[in-house]
């Protein structure tokens, strides 16, 4: 049995939505903030190749299609056959009310591998995907708004 996970993330970012579409459609962008993503080639204007970490320490890729692009509003995207995650999802970007920044919306779906079972191994070790793709929004508006990441690496832990 195949179960197919949908997960969806808003956050507001505090620059125009030009701007974060034209970062965000160089997808070779999307691994400085994404944690789990290593790699992005981009083939051509619709399709590009995709590795990123998957359970356990394996690596996981797929080539996906663009299939909607709409500048400065929506990029949507399918994998294509014989992904080793099939994969869809968009990223819309909608100026706010109040001209106050840029609601950013993504919504992905995918089959786990190892479907149900992988899905809540990968859980148990961390890896639910609600929190890897809000922690990955909140990276990208610090990387959008500040130039940069803040990270903890580096510095001392404390004493228990």
């Amino acid at each position: 049995m195949n179960q197919r996970i949908k997960v969806e993330k808003t956050l507001t970012i505090d620059k125009p939505a030009e701007e974060l579409y034209r970062f965000w459609h160089n997808f070779e962008n999307l691994p400085s903030f994404t944690k789990h993503l290593k790699d992005v080639k981009v083939y051509n204007d619709k399709r590009s190749h995709w590795i990123t970490s998957g359970p356990l320490g394996t690596s996981l890729e797929w080539d996906a299609d663009i299939i909607e692009d709409r500048p400065n509003e929506l990029i949507s995207w399918t994998s294509v056959e014989g992904a080793d995650i099939a994969n869809s999802g968009y990223v819309r970007f909608k100026p706010t009310l109040n001209d106050r920044g840029t609601e950013v919306k993504v919504v992905t779906e995918y089959n786990p591998p190892g479907g149900a079972i992988g899905d809540a191994i990968a859980k148990l070790f961390g890896e639910a995907p609600e929190q890897q793709l809000g922690d990955d929004l909140r990276r990208f508006k610090m990387l959008m708004e500040t130039g940069e990441i803040a990270t903890t690496e580096g510095q001392p832990k404390g004493h228990d």
